[in-house]
């Protein structure tokens, strides 16, 4: 053995062939962190002197290569000053140079994903050779980052500027096939053969038999491109990265950037500009915004692991009662991920609209080359539409999607209850309606709960997984299982009205209404609003959700919440029920609605609408409609954190991003709120007090404003 450690072993093989293994002993995958770096800076030291060694293949002890660079570790890192940030990429980069560097080929055997840090290791051997089950990619710029690691410089050498922007500009994941088409990686095996196969190729190498010099040389040499197409290139990728990237993510465009000003250097110039980029994006309120996006949804996914073990009931078989066109998207997304699902309602056409729904969704799929015809006949064949109770009977969840009434679900759910196993769980896709109160007549309200799915369905992740008094744990965590395994993201609720996300949303909406009560326009502020980031203005949200649903919720709300949500006097949202403007759904809400030619909904403005809702008599401040408009939502986030209705940050923010598209550069209500900085929100409630209690600051805002405290690190 040349050496043995925590991370990494070196063992030397036949023939002189190194075997450098990426094993951690530590975690469940392979990862680039300190410890690793400086155990493969190690090895490089060993192999640098061995005259035994002829050539080296690099692997992993695990079903996948290397996952990437230790991404808990990187917050810490960048709180650095910009100089200490650079001495550590340097000296990071200093090890992947010297395994670049040995003195005899290298190979890459890539098994399962190879991402960001391992991609960037993959790229520093002289050839790669990947199975079929192989995943690889840098996807850093989904962090707000570009590779630090060699991979903005490496990459363009090996596969080609405009096809390095491309990998790194979207951040995807490529099939191996898709990489050998490139040249991103040289060969491709059965993952049986995948080691051996290295071990040939390096033996190979060795031998004279492949000019691994030239291939090492091509990466350290500058880019081939003459000036014309250099110009060509990098403006062509400008115009089209900058236009998808827009101006909330400027890490894409920086990658082009450094791309451009390296392209006529060698590879330890070029990774001087790399060091650059790198710090200039990493210490970015987006990056660190987005980089807590992927700690949280590493949270969300974890808990969910553990509920799934945790869990005495595995969920194999669903039921869906209400057939529209959220019932036919929640037995869709059921069936597709191999949970079969009975979907009744009371009657045929209900019943055909859920199924022409669902296979809306499949034929799109395979239109799109993500499903075969086989597949989906598979999921069709396993969503059975009835009218009859019977076929229920056997299933191991049932999720109530009638309509939003509580006598009707309470009916529903009780009928029900009667019918199926007494250990199977019954859940109601409510967005209102108290999961206490309709628990109120059940037999086993342990066994009952709310999973408020999010429309539509099969796009958003989110799933609330709503707690009642009597539920228990055992069901919360079948649910959150289930709702994992269908491929979305489920955050725990406690009950209230509204539970967390619609609780949170209108203050929002109430807010965008007093502001038209001032006199602003709501076209200004839903451009405002889309410059903060949303990915549409309140105005457009109100017709999209449907403006009869805001003023149903309008009553819950401010039954619940009557000092902070009261109804307002003339609120422009309740004249546009009156006035039978629902929104997309009726063709007209604030906009009016037609379809353009590919049968999408276009808006215009129809100046009837004044007529209704009043003249706007002034245009306001940009940072005013924003402050107003964000200041009480940020604040009923916070007191849903004291009441306890959400139980950490990082759910609460994922929520509000998975539920409701809160910009992602943000990172969510609570990291924006840190961002801005506790006193400052509080003076900023200060200013707005006249508005009402909404604007109030909650009382672990001053106490963190008071402390200096921010909510991800109390």
């Amino acid at each position: 053995m040349i050496f043995e450690g925590q991370s990494l072993t070196c063992q030397l093989l036949e023939d002189g062939i190194a075997e450098v293994c990426f094993n951690n002993q530590a975690e469940s995958v392979n990862k680039f962190d300190q410890n690793t770096l400086a155990e493969l800076s190690s090895i490089n030291e060993a192999l640098q002197g061995n005259s035994d060694v002829k050539g080296a293949i690099v692997t992993s002890g695990k079903p996948v290569f290397i996952v990437g660079a230790d991404i808990t570790e990187f917050l810490g890192l960048f709180a650095h000053t910009r100089e200490e940030l650079l001495d550590w990429t340097a000296k990071a980069n200093a090890v992947f140079n010297a395994f670049e560097d040995l003195p005899f080929p290298t190979v890459a055997a890539i098994n399962g994903i190879a991402l960001g840090g391992g991609m960037e290791m993959v790229l520093s051997c002289d050839l790669r050779v990947a199975s079929n089950d192989a995943a690889v990619g840098l996807p850093e710029t989904k962090l707000g980052l570009i590779p630090g690691f060699g991979g903005t410089t490496r990459l363009p050498r090996v596969i080609g500027a405009d096809n390095a922007i491309e990998w790194i500009a979207t951040a995807k994941q490529f099939k191996p096939q898709d990489a050998l088409k490139v040249g991103a990686i040289d060969a491709l095996v059965e993952a049986d053969v995948l080691r051996d196969a290295a071990i040939q190729m390096a033996k190979d190498a060795a031998a004279g038999q492949i000019n691994w010099q030239a291939r090492r040389e091509q990466k350290k040499a500058p880019l081939k491109l003459n000036k014309l197409e250099s110009a060509m290139a990098f403006t062509t990728a400008k115009g089209m990265v900058g236009a998808k990237a827009g101006p909330h993510y400027p890490a894409p465009m920086e990658a082009i950037r450094v791309v451009e000003e390296s392209a006529r250097l060698s590879r330890d110039e070029a990774l001087k500009i790399e060091h650059e980029g790198f710090v200039n994006v990493a210490q970015t309120p987006v990056a660190s915004s987005l980089i807590q996006i992927f700690l949280n949804d590493q949270l969300l996914k974890k808990k969910a692991k553990i509920a799934a073990k945790s869990s005495s009931k595995a969920i194999k078989s669903s039921a869906v009662l209400g057939a529209g066109i959220m019932g036919g998207g929640i037995a869709y997304q059921s069936a597709s991920k191999g949970i079969p699902a009975v979907m009744k309602d009371i009657n045929d056409p209900a019943l055909e609209l859920g199924m022409s729904e669902a296979t809306k969704l499949l034929n799109k799929g395979v239109e799109r080359g993500k499903l075969t015809t086989a597949k989906m006949a598979k999921v069709i064949s396993s969503i059975k539409p009835t009218l009859s109770y019977h076929d229920v009977e056997g299933v191991d969840v049932v999720v109530e999607a009638v309509v939003e009434n509580p006598k009707v679900k309470d009916s529903v759910l009780q009928e029900v209850e009667g019918i199926i196993a007494e250990d199977a769980i019954l859940t109601s896709n409510t967005s209102t309606i108290s999961i206490d109160l309709l628990a109120k007549n059940l037999k086993r309200p342990e066994k009952f709960c709310g999973m408020h799915f999010f429309n539509p369905v099969h796009k958003m992740p989110l799933v609330e997984v709503i707690r009642g008094e009597k539920t228990s744990d055992d069901t919360v965590a079948a649910v959150v299982a289930y709702a994992s395994a269908i491929g979305k993201s489920p955050i725990v609720v406690r009950d209230c009205p509204g539970f967390f996300v619609n609780r949170v949303l209108f203050p929002y909406f109430r807010a965008f209404s007093q502001l038209l009560q001032d006199g602003a326009d709501f076209r200004q502020v839903d451009k405002v609003m889309e410059r903060f980031g949303w990915p549409m203005g309140p105005s457009y949200l109100l017709d999209v959700v449907g403006i009869d649903t805001a003023a149903h919720c309008v009553g819950v709300m401010a039954e619940g919440f009557p000092e902070r949500m009261s109804p307002l006097a003339n609120d422009p949202v309740e004249l546009l029920y009156k006035a039978d403007r629902y929104g997309q759904k009726s063709g007209s809400g604030f906009f009016a609605y037609t379809k353009d030619k590919k049968g999408r909904p276009k808006k215009d403005v129809d100046p009837a609408i004044f007529d209704i809702i009043g003249q706007p008599s002034k245009e306001m401040d940009p940072q005013d409609i924003s402050d107003r408009m964000m200041l009480p939502m940020l604040f009923e986030v916070i007191r849903c954190m004291e009441e306890g209705i959400v139980e950490t940050a990082a759910e609460a923010d994922m929520g509000l991003v998975y539920g409701l598209g809160f910009p992602p550069f943000r990172g969510g209500a609570l990291k924006y709120a840190d961002e801005l900085g506790a006193a400052k929100l509080v003076e900023l409630a200060e200013k707005y007090a006249h508005l009402g209690a909404a604007y109030t600051a909650p009382e672990s805002l001053k106490a963190n404003a008071a402390e200096g405290k921010t909510f991800y690190s109390a």
